[in-house]
């Protein structure tokens, strides 16, 4: 298996990230980086910083297949199953962008995929997944009420479960993200990524951690969605009940996994109302031309708002991590941004 890992230290090896980007590479888009310096003025006018070459920096995975950078993690552990596991099929969880994942890596290597969605899923999102070939269901009106069904199914076909984020095979995939931001911002000082269970911004601040340890890794998370700052801060896995407009981000739990990855790498995490997160999607699309779901507009917004930690001179790089938005929604996700600061 080319994916190293230590699963009782929870340590992915750096060797696994290049290993990781090889096995995906013709399968998953190279993501551009975007620049805008609108964005850098607002945040000069509102903290008096002013970033490397007057940009902030932006990493469009939301241009990626399916429109979210989960497909990475998806392929990369689809890839790697044994004979009888892609035989017997996979199982997923999932509010969409994991899901959508799933059933496109599933579609490519000939492998069944079942994914289970709580009711309350953007109906977009759902109709994306059967299109790609997916088995949907369901069921639940919360993730968590979702997760007890596709355990249920699980054991009932002995299918094997994808989780949308806990394993570290997925979290290198991911991880990729950050070797591409690196490569095409050599210096860059603070990666800025939104979170829902930690599996991509632990794949980002692991790959980052031994080619530029000086880069600050910070997370964003929902006021109302903080599964991973929880669990920080109980030095545990705690359940919480997610229940965020950035609903790419509303995941149940930290994971056992992401956890320690995330408390070994990250600066800090910060939170966000959602009328704070909507900003970045209103700025994203009215002065970038980028439309973004919630989830991936919460690391532009954090910036916007003034919450990350920065520094005169900053190369900073925020995740755009989806844009899978149900167009008949964005007029109200545009007219319930807080404002702009500075503008």
């Amino acid at each position: 298996m080319p994916i190293i890992f230590d699963a009782s230290a929870h340590t992915i090896s750096p060797e696994a990230f290049d290993e990781a980007a090889a096995l995906i590479a013709g399968r998953v888009h190279r993501t551009p980086l975007l620049t805008s310096r609108t964005a850098a003025r607002v945040v000069e006018l509102a903290s008096g910083i002013r970033l490397a070459g007057g940009t902030l920096h932006a990493k469009a995975e939301h241009l990626q297949a399916t429109g979210s950078f989960k497909v990475r993690g998806a392929i990369l552990r689809l890839a790697l199953l044994d004979g009888a596991e892609k035989a017997a099929g996979v199982i997923a969880i999932s509010a969409g962008n994991h899901a959508a994942a799933l059933a496109v890596a599933a579609g490519l290597a000939g492998i069944h995929a079942v994914v289970v969605m709580p009711v309350t899923a953007v109906r977009s999102k759902v109709e994306a997944c059967r299109a790609y070939g997916a088995e949907v269901i369901l069921r639940g009106t919360t993730t968590t009420e979702a997760w007890s069904e596709m355990e249920r199914v699980r054991d009932a076909r002995g299918l094997t479960f994808i989780h949308p984020f806990d394993h570290p095979v997925t979290i290198a995939g991911q991880g990729t993200v950050g070797l591409e931001i690196l490569e095409d911002l050599p210096g860059v000082d603070v990666v800025v990524v939104g979170v829902g269970g930690g599996g991509l911004i632990s794949g980002i601040a692991t790959a980052l951690a031994t080619r530029r340890p000086a880069t600050r890794v910070w997370g964003v998370e929902p006021a109302n969605s903080t599964a991973v700052s929880s669990a920080l801060a109980a030095d545990a896995i705690v359940p919480v009940t997610p229940g965020s407009v950035a609903d790419g981000l509303n995941a149940p739990f930290a994971g056992e996994w992401t956890l320690p990855l995330v408390r070994r790498h990250l600066a800090g995490i910060v939170t966000l109302s959602d009328p704070e997160i909507l900003t970045g999607v209103r700025f994203a699309a009215e002065r970038m031309k980028q439309v973004l779901e919630p989830a991936g507009a919460a690391a532009l917004a954090a910036v916007l708002h003034g919450r990350i930690p920065l520094r005169d001179g900053d190369r900073v790089c925020v995740v755009f991590s989806g844009g899978n938005v149900a167009i008949e929604r964005l007029g109200d996700l545009l007219a319930g941004a807080a404002p702009i600061p500075g503008l």
